[in-house]
């Protein structure tokens, strides 16, 4: 939030600087991720400050500022792979367009950048992909023990067409984000998250780029405009369209390019309305009254949760816009009170919902900001099987089979395996002691193969097999789960299935 205030601050003014601030402390998905052990928060931060070295590069065409901005960048991809360069043409597009200095010389510059990015986001992947394979841990979500396919593949390509390698989704019709398609972001698993000033981004986008288009090239506001609404924009589109894994959480990313352009865009149109034009009421009027009728839909999905806010969110915002249409003809004064009404009712929704979501805990891989709404993505876990619960929720085993595990634990490399690295950290977050996660994450890593487990098992490595959560399909760990079934016998403890590696075989 610093980062953000101080790049919108730098280019227009404290208030906007302030505005900008606000809306992102109090986008409810920012709440939710900056309280969360996901990179998103991480990558957010990295992003937003490649932004901000961009456009400080653009005032004077400095190239160390350029070279901290492909730092970032670099360090942006190891964060969260490819999702990192949703915002490169925007940044590229910024310095190559508008900075105060000779075309070749832009052209060298973003080169060298270009290179820092490399170098940063380059030097992790090289030492992985030279040390071989047997000297490193297995690369998890790859299907060939590979960065390169994990970050271009599963976490790259793959999200945008839907054929993520070893994904658990559908593609074209992803379990965790329902059809692809404009509208997805303003649905009821991702709207409280993010929605509900994305229409007032919009059209103050369009605002931003109409007032400042003859401004002079290098203009500094129209820099800002560009880099900030590009990466909105991209990033808006490629979240709406893509056809892979996508998950609420994600939308964090949009939130500072949401903020920048909102308090640009206030700072440029009140601005206007104090210079008493006639017109000068049209486009916030306008911008007010959709973000009002974006709030009451939001809020309406949740009708037994403060019902009286929706009414009060969209009375607030008619009136204000209202008054701000006609802000020539009443008094200065009232201006400026009812604009102040208008950024309190566009900021009452998302508020609310902030502190919905900071007020309680949040677990397993897909926390949600906001109260629950009813979920509408196709599949989405209604109906989901057990196993598929706990390949999100992680484990929670009962005093029974956790002391059972305890037991001689020394004697063992592994106290247990188990499929799915969440229900085999439950195990061992109970225990303390090591357990195997076969499959990886969804279950579908290549590792360990069937004949490496039956070599741990023959032995005597591993005490316990914790059965009950294999996938579908001709995989390594279900065909470990197979070869369990079919040599040892079944115990249930606490409710779970499990099998004694070490006794006596079928």
């Amino acid at each position: 939030m610093a980062a953000l205030y101080a790049t919108v601050r730098r280019r227009f003014s404290a208030g906007a600087g302030l505005i900008a601030g606000a809306v992102l402390a109090l986008t409810p998905v920012a709440a939710l991720a900056f309280r969360f052990n996901n990179p998103d928060a991480l990558l957010a931060l990295l992003l937003t400050l490649a932004g901000y070295a961009v456009l400080r590069a653009q005032e004077d065409a400095r190239t160390r500022w350029l070279i901290l901005a492909g730092a970032c960048m670099g360090f942006a991809f190891l964060t969260k792979s490819l999702q990192a360069f949703l915002i490169l043409p925007a940044l590229g597009v910024t310095y190559l367009a508008f900075a105060p200095t000779g075309v070749w010389r832009r052209i060298r510059q973003l080169l060298l950048a270009l290179l820092t990015m490399v170098i940063c986001g380059g030097w992790w992947v090289a030492l992985v992909e030279l040390t071989p394979a047997r000297h490193r841990p297995y690369i998890g979500g790859s299907q060939h023990n590979s960065f390169v396919e994990l970050a271009f593949a599963y976490n790259g390509v793959g999200r945008l067409n839907g054929s993520e390698p070893g994904s658990v989704g559908q593609p074209g019709l992803d379990s965790w984000g329902g059809a692809a398609g404009l509208p997805r972001l303003f649905r009821p698993e991702f709207g409280g998250g993010v929605a509900w000033l994305l229409p007032a981004a919009l059209l103050l986008l369009v605002a931003g780029v109409w007032l400042t288009i003859r401004a002079p090239r290098v203009d500094p506001a129209r820099a800002a405009f560009a880099l900030w609404g590009l990466g909105l924009l991209t990033t808006f589109l490629t979240f709406s369209e893509m056809k892979g894994i996508f998950h609420p959480y994600y939308d964090v990313a949009l939130a500072p390019y949401i903020a920048a352009v909102v308090g640009m865009g206030t700072a440029l149109l009140w601005n206007r309305l104090r210079s008493r034009e006639r017109a000068a009421g049209i486009a916030p009027a306008v911008t007010l009254l959709a973000t009002a009728v974006c709030s009451y839909v939001l809020l309406n999905r949740t009708p037994d949760w403060l019902p009286w806010l929706r009414y009060a969110v969209a009375v607030t915002g008619a009136v204000a816009a209202l008054s701000l249409l006609v802000g020539a003809r009443i008094p200065a004064r009232a201006t400026l009170a009812f604009g102040a009404l208008g950024l309190v009712s566009a900021l009452a929704g998302p508020t609310a919902y902030t502190l919905a979501t900071a007020g309680q805990p949040h677990t397993g891989s897909l926390p949600g900001a906001g109260p629950a709404v009813t979920s509408t993505l196709g599949g989405g876990m209604a109906g989901a099987d057990s196993s598929l619960i706990t390949l999100l929720n992680g484990s929670d085993p009962g005093p029974r089979i956790t002391a059972l595990l305890e037991q001689d634990a020394s004697d063992y490399t592994w106290v247990a395996a188990a499929i799915g690295s969440q229900n085999s950290a439950g195990y061992q977050l109970a225990t303390g002691e090591p357990v195997m996660t076969i499959g990886g994450f969804n279950r579908t890593d290549r590792v360990p193969t069937p004949a490496q487990f039956e070599q741990y098992a023959g032995s005597g490595k591993i005490h316990y097999y914790i059965g009950g959560h294999t996938g579908a399909g001709d995989l390594p760990s279900t065909r470990i789960d197979a070869w369990v079934a079919e040599h040892y016998p079944a115990h249930t403890v606490d409710g779970v299935v499990i099998y004694d590696l070490t006794g006596a075989k079928k």
